[in-house]
C-alpha cells in the first residue's frame, strides 16, 4: 500500500509546526524518520496516522486521496502508529489494552477466549513470552509496556506500520529481536516508518533515511550514502563536535556525598552498596528487569524497601518520599517522564517550582517569580515552547524531557539521580544534556546515571556499577570501561 502526504501544514494557534511536507511512503520499506525534538516528526506522524488532522494539504492511499476523522478510520485502511509515549490503560488487562475498542464478539458477549489467544500469538512475535495476557499492564515494567505496544500494532494487520522511539526502553536482545520482526514485515509488504534517536539502529534497519528540520524535510537519501555524522549533521544543521564532553578527575578528598548500604528492594534488589563522591559521575548499567530502576525507587521511598545505612550529603536518613528526599539534598528523574516525570496536564509553571515551591511563597505563592523561574529554565536548557503557558503535555517528548530535567534540578540537590535522561532525546539535544550533567559535577554534585545506552555510560561516567537479577556484580573504573566488559558483567558471562 502507497501512501503519499501533500503540501501538509500544521498549526497550533498562530504557531506554525509544519511547512508543506511532501513525502511518500512505499509498501516493503523501511524508511528512518530523522530530526531533532520539536522537529516536526511526531505531528507529521500523528496526522498520518488521523490523530491530527492537517491545516492544509492532503493524504491520498494508493493515489485516492482520504481524510481520516480520528485514528480508527486510518486503522482501517491499515495505517498505524505505536506511540512514543504509552499509550495504554493501566487497570486493564494486556489482552485487553490489545483489543481496546477493536474487541471480537461471540453474539452479545466479548470473545475473550479469541482476545487471549491472539494477544498470546503477538506476544510471542515480540518476544514477550513470559507475560500472560491476563496480566495487568499497571504490574508490568517500562521495557514490557514498549513491547505491548507494539503487539497492540501488530493484531490491527497493519500495512503501514509508524514506529515512534520503539527501542527507547529495549535491551540489545529485544531491540535484536524488533529488528528481526521489523525485516519479516517488510518481506511481507509492509510499510515501516521508523522514528528513533539511535543513528546506529537507523543505519543498521532502514533503507531510506528522511531528515527533518523546523517542519521541513530537509533530506530524503538512501541509508547507505549516509555516515551517522552526516545524518547527526543534516538533523542540527551544523557540524557537531565531539558529543561527549572532558571528563576530569574526581578531585582528591571530594566528600561522599550519598552512601549506601545493604539497600534492598523486595523481589528487584538484595544488598546493594555504592557511594557517590562530589564531583563525580557514578553509572548504573544492566538489563531491563536488571533491578536498577526499582533499587533507586525504593531508595526514595516509592517502593517497600530496608537499608543498613543511608547518608545523604553527611546526614543520616532512609527518606519516607521524594519530596523528604528532596529536602535532605537528593532528587530523582523517573525513566517514566510521563507517568511520573511530569504532570503533562499541567503548565510549564507548575511542573518546574512544584518540587521547591517553598522558594516562591513568602508566605504566599508569587506567580511572578514562578515565572521569572521558568524563562531562566527555558534559557539554561533550551526547552523549546510556543508560548510559556501551554501545557507540558503540549511539548515534544524531547522538550518535556528538558522540563522534567529542569524540575528535579529546580531544588538545587547536591545528589541528583537520572533515569534515563536521553530517552527519546535527539543527537543535539543528548550532547546539551551530556554537557549539563559534567557542569553538574564540575558544581561539585554527585550524578547518577541510570542507562541503557552503554556508550553513554562509558563516555560520561567516572565508574559504572553493573547490576544483574537484583545483586552489584561489580563496579567498574573509568580505565576498565567498554562495552565487552559491561555486557559480560550484566548477563553473568564474565
Amino acid at each position: 500500500m502507497q501512501v503519499s502526504l501533500r503540501g501538509i501544514v500544521k498549526r497550533f494557534g498562530p504557531v506554525q509546526v509544519l511547512h508543506g511536507v511532501d513525502l511518500a511512503f512505499e509498501p516493503g520499506h523501511v524508511y528512518g524518520l530523522l530530526g531533532e525534538n520539536g522537529a516536526g516528526k511526531s505531528t507529521l506522524m500523528k496526522i498520518l496516522a488521523g490523530y491530527e488532522a492537517p491545516s492544509e494539504g492532503s493524504l491520498a492511499v494508493n493515489g485516492r486521496t482520504v481524510a481520516f476523522d480520528g485514528p480508527r478510520a486510518a486503522e482501517a485502511q491499515g495505517i498505524v502508529l505505536i506511540h512514543q509515549e504509552f499509550n495504554l490503560a493501566e487497570d486493564l488487562t494486556v489482552a485487553q489494552n490489545i483489543f481496546l475498542g477493536h474487541e471480537p464478539r461471540r453474539g452479545l458477549w466479548l470473545d475473550d477466549a479469541a482476545m487471549r489467544a491472539t494477544a498470546r500469538r503477538v506476544l510471542d512475535e515480540v518476544g514477550l513470552p513470559q507475560v500472560d495476557p491476563d496480566t495487568r499492564v499497571r504490574e508490568l515494567i517500562v521495557a514490557e509496556r514498549q513491547l505491548v505496544e507494539i503487539a497492540k500494532a501488530l493484531s490491527r494487520q497493519a500495512r503501514v506500520l509508524v514506529m515512534d522511539e520503539p527501542t527507547a526502553t529495549l535491551t540489545p536482545a529485544e531491540t535484536g529481536r524488533l529488528f528481526a520482526l521489523v525485516a519479516r514485515l517488510k518481506a511481507e509488504g509492509v510499510c515501516i516508518v521508523f522514528i528513533s534517536h539511535k543513528l546506529d539502529e537507523v543505519e543498521r534497519a532502514t533503507e531510506t533515511v528522511v531528515v527533518m528540520r523546523d517542519g521541513r524535510v530537509v533530506a530524503q537519501q538512501p541509508t547507505a550514502s549516509l555516515t551517522r555524522a552526516q545524518m547527526a549533521n543534516l538533523m542540527v544543521g551544523r557540524e557537531l563536535a565531539d558529543l561527549y564532553p572532558p571528563r576530569p578527575p574526581v578531585p582528591e578528598g571530594a566528600p561522599v556525598l550519598l552512601s549506601v548500604r545493604g539497600l534492598s528492594v523486595p523481589g528487584w534488589a538484595e544488598g546493594v552498596d555504592f557511594e557517590v563522591r562530589a564531583g563525580e559521575v557514578f553509572g548504573f548499567a544492566g538489563l531491563v528487569g536488571a533491578g536498577r530502576t526499582e533499587l533507586f525507587e525504593g531508595l526514595l521511598g516509592l517502593r517497600p524497601r530496608r537499608a543498613d545505612a543511608v547518608q545523604i550529603a553527611g546526614r543520616a536518613l532512609l527518606p519516607r518520599s521524594p519530596r523528604e528526599a528532596a529536602e535532605a539534598g537528593l532528587t530523582y528523574l523517573s525513566e517514566d517522564r510521563k507517568g511520573r516525570g511530569l504532570h503533562v496536564r499541567l503548565g510549564l509553571r507548575e511542573n518546574l517550582t512544584l518540587m521547591a515551591l517553598h522558594r516562591h511563597a513568602r508566605p504566599w505563592l508569587r506567580p511572578a517569580s514562578e515565572h521569572g523561574a521558568l524563562q531562566q529554565a527555558v534559557r539554561d536548557f533550551g526547552i523549546r515552547c510556543g508560548s510559556l503557558e501551554v501545557p507540558a503535555g503540549s511539548l515534544s517528548g524531547g522538550n518535556q524531557q528538558k522540563l522534567a530535567l529542569a524540575r528535579v534540578l529546580h531544588p538545587e540537590p547536591r545528589v541528583v539521580v537520572l533515569d534515563e535522561p536521553t530517552r527519546g532525546v535527539d543527537i543535539g539535544a543528548k550532547r546539551e544534556i551530556y554537557a549539563l550533567i559534567r557542569r553538574l559535577a564540575d558544581e561539585g554534585r554527585a550524578v547518577v546515571v541510570v542507562s541503557s545506552e552503554l556508550m553513554e555510560l562509558i563516555g560520561l561516567c567516572h565508574r559504572v556499577a553493573v547490576m544483574r537479577a537484583g545483586r552489584l556484580q561489580a563496579t567498574l573504573s573509568a580505565a576498565q570501561l567498554n562495552e565487552q566488559e559491561l555486557i559480560a558483567h550484566a548477563t553473568g558471562t564474565h
